[in-house]
């Protein structure tokens, strides 16, 4: 086992979720928790709780004993890149966190679970918890091999207690965001000066310069393949194919649908360019640019974001227009988390400081094309005193 060492005096961000994971393990009595993030099973919690970007185990223990409330165990499948991502400030003392190879358990993850439990000296009847997208059979198999422990996978887990969490972002992940969002201005800025330029003229353009410009300033990518409908396309709300190499920015509404990826977070914001409006174009166009403004207006800690959804449906109503889609959700590792942000009976999702999320109200017509404008929002005020949000995107309807 490879000791991780410790890198950092700051107290670590890890160790805050860590604690967090514990105290769960602890309620939920569960001794040993498994997370999975292969190549049919992925799980970016991985990746939130070790910094380490995937292909691994992670194994959580929950120990008295620790300094942290419990001991990790990340079984990864490239060490090498484990010991330069995972815990950039050490979670906890070395002995409590030490990086393994998967190959070690010849990747099979309920040989590993044995061989760990053994070496944890874990008592018989313990409960272990893998993860709720396990498939049956292979559930089965886990029951099979370690018939002296309590193996539990469920849909209210340890997942949907991360998801949760994950909701409420904290200091480090505020400001990773806060610099792809930063990227993100800055591209959307070339973008506008490109297209006004001409040099940005088909949906091909837009795409592979959006690709381009995230890679050279440092971002892994792209936070999903991005939509650029020319306005021949954009009377859909996610085209299909997500682009091709149909004019852009011509006459009529274009919409352009992308984020970065940034230190493994991700923003999204949506833009529409838009060139020589008949009158009922421009009134499509008003519209969603008066829902946004409201939509940001009502964004305070405390306020259900099924009330936001709802004004802004209300909005379309009077003007006989819906639209088809929810009001916007969470970002974070994934582009789309909690909070929801819709207005349905199920959403219970009350805004706090730290959420971050889009507001994207959009109208499509197949005849007008589509509008719609997209931004990423922050909670950040808890008092009468402190800012109630922060727009961090500056995504706009563009008139060309």
């Amino acid at each position: 086992m490879e000791k991780l060492s410790n890198n950092s005096s700051k107290e670590s961000s890890y160790a805050a979720r860590l604690e967090k994971i514990y105290n769960w393990m602890a309620e939920e009595n569960i001794t040993l928790l498994m997370l999975e993030d292969t190549e049919t099973r992925r799980d970016l919690n991985i990746r939130w709780l070790t910094g380490h970007p995937g292909d691994a185990l992670l194994f959580l223990y929950r120990d008295s004993t620790s300094s942290i409330g419990g001991r990790v165990i990340l079984a990864a499948w490239d060490v090498n890149l484990a010991k330069l991502y995972a815990f950039k400030s050490s979670p906890a003392s070395d002995a409590d966190a030490v990086i393994v190879s998967y190959n070690d358990f010849d990747r099979k993850p309920s040989k590993a679970i044995a061989m760990i439990a053994q070496k944890l000296k874990i008592p018989a009847g313990s409960r272990i918890e893998i993860p709720s997208v396990t498939p049956y059979p292979v559930f089965l198999n886990y029951v099979g091999d370690l018939t002296d422990y309590d193996i539990i996978c469920r849909e209210n887990g340890a997942a949907a207690e991360m998801r949760k969490l994950r909701a409420v972002k904290d200091e480090d992940e505020i400001a990773i965001l806060r610099k792809a969002a930063a990227i993100t201005n800055e591209i959307i800025n070339s973008l506008e000066k490109n297209v006004i330029a001409g040099t940005i003229k088909t949906e091909a353009d837009a795409a592979l310069f959006i690709e381009t410009e995230a890679r050279r300033q440092g971002c892994d990518g792209t936070s999903f393949g991005t939509i650029a409908a020319g306005p021949q396309r954009s009377y859909a709300i996610h085209a299909f194919p997500s682009w091709t190499h149909a004019p852009f920015g011509g006459q009529g509404l274009s919409i352009l649908d992308f984020g970065v990826n940034y230190g493994g977070y991700c923003t999204d914001v949506t833009l529409t360019f838009a060139r020589d409006l008949d009158v009922k174009q421009e009134k499509l166009v008003n519209l969603v640019e008066k829902a946004a403004k409201l939509a940001v207006s009502m964004a305070h800690n405390g306020t259900r974001t099924k009330d936001i959804a709802a004004a802004v449906d209300t909005l379309f109503s009077k003007s006989k227009k819906k639209m088809p889609h929810g009001l916007g959700h969470g970002i974070g590792l994934q582009e789309h988390e909690y909070p929801v942000i819709r207005n349905s009976s199920d959403n219970d999702w009350v805004l706090s400081p730290g959420m971050i999320f889009t507001v994207e109200p959009g109208l499509y017509d197949p005849l007008l094309g589509g509008c719609r404008l997209e931004n990423d929002i922050l909670i950040t005020g808890n008092s009468s005193s402190q800012p109630e949000h922060e727009i961090l995107t500056n995504a706009r309807i563009i008139r060309l």
